[in-house]
């Protein structure tokens, strides 16, 4: 499936399907709208499954990693040598996604999209590379759109393969040392906003640091001038090839009616660029948590979701999905475990008395 095969697939929630979940929601046997957004959870599941009884039983996290050329302007307090580091750590089992993925009890598939490094052959790894990470935007495209436009079809592709697999729900991770520059970037791009205003520290930078990365980013939108109309310009101008992919990743999810829960700032770049194509796409979204990068809350806003925690992280790589996921699990195991007041045979306090 290409990409505009995809989206041409999706269309909004089923309407019926939300209905009936409502229904039941409202007989559960607890005061209405006492258990809060976990309710709202389990019917835009049902919604986006078209199923009254859905399931999340197998669970898959992707961590995409990639390399980015604008590591050189001083963005980052870490060297684009960690990228790969990172890469075996993952397939260690030795991060923190292995970590929260296990406490979720999801899988962990770990993708070279785009990796200044030659991996070998190594067992949990999938190697998707579509170049040796992005150009330096500051000097010229980050990617061709051709590139750009391939990246999102691995994503699109490894959700096909997981959906022939079984797999009820996916999350969204990344690895790429600078990889919050492009995120910036992209945001700034379509919100017009002052780069300074959704720029923060990423790994950790002081002010030189700081001041370096605004800089850049500048730079690279005047030089580039992408368009904010074009959602695939601003993606090849100034985003990263993970980037691309996790646009992918939730197309695809959208498109098979699977649930996806996006981890932080760079995942919601991802998913931004796939709502700027299609905006339904939102539908289909759980915004795991709220980063504390500034521009993260502005992503969120302007594809109108909600996070479901705000707990200060800023790791990447899915941890934040993962610790969404078992609040989706929670909202449908209520939906379709609980009882109703008839089923319960409890009285129904909110009923008119007589």
């Amino acid at each position: 499936m290409d990409l505009q095969q995809a989206l041409d697939r999706i269309e909004p929630l089923d309407a019926a399907s939300l209905e009936k979940a409502q229904q039941r929601l409202d007989r559960l046997a607890i005061p209405r709208g006492s258990l809060g957004r976990l309710l709202d959870i389990g019917r835009q599941v049902a919604g986006i499954t078209r199923q009254q009884k859905p399931r999340i039983s197998r669970k898959r996290i992707f961590t995409l990693a990639a390399d980015h050329g604008v590591v050189a302007e001083g963005v980052s307090a870490f060297p684009k040598e960690v990228t790969p580091q990172m890469v075996f750590n993952f397939l260690r089992g030795g991060a923190g996604i292995n970590v929260l993925g296990r406490h979720a009890g999801a899988d962990v598939q770990v993708v070279d999209i785009g990796v200044d490094f030659d991996f070998p052959s190594l067992e949990g790894l999938t190697r998707r590379k579509i170049a040796r990470g992005s150009r330096n935007m500051t000097k010229e495209p980050a990617l061709t759109r051709d590139e750009a436009v391939q990246a999102i079809e691995v994503g699109i592709d490894l959700v096909r393969q997981a959906a022939l697999e079984g797999v009820d729900i996916i999350g969204t991770g990344d690895m790429g040392i600078g990889n919050t520059t492009p995120s910036s970037a992209i945001i700034a791009a379509f919100s017009g906003l002052p780069v300074e205003s959704v720029t923060s520290r990423g790994t950790g930078i002081d002010d030189a640091g700081l001041a370096a990365k605004i800089s850049a980013i500048e730079r690279a939108l005047a030089l580039n001038r992408p368009d904010p109309r074009d959602p695939l310009d601003v993606l090849s101008k100034v985003g990263g090839l993970e980037i691309a992919g996790i646009a992918g990743l939730v197309i695809a999810a959208a498109a098979h009616r699977i649930p996806a829960v996006i981890d932080g700032f760079i995942s919601t770049a991802g998913a931004l660029i796939a709502c700027e194509l299609k905006p339904v796409i939102g539908q289909y979204l759980f915004a795991a948590h709220l980063s504390v990068e500034k521009g993260h809350q502005i992503m969120l806003e302007r594809m109108n979701l909600k996070p479901l925690l705000d707990l200060d992280l800023r790791l990447g790589e899915g941890t934040g999905a993962a610790l969404g996921m078992f609040l989706v699990e929670a909202g449908v195991k209520v939906l379709t475990e609980m009882l109703t007041f008839e089923e319960a045979q409890v009285t129904d306090g909110q009923r008119k008395k007589c």
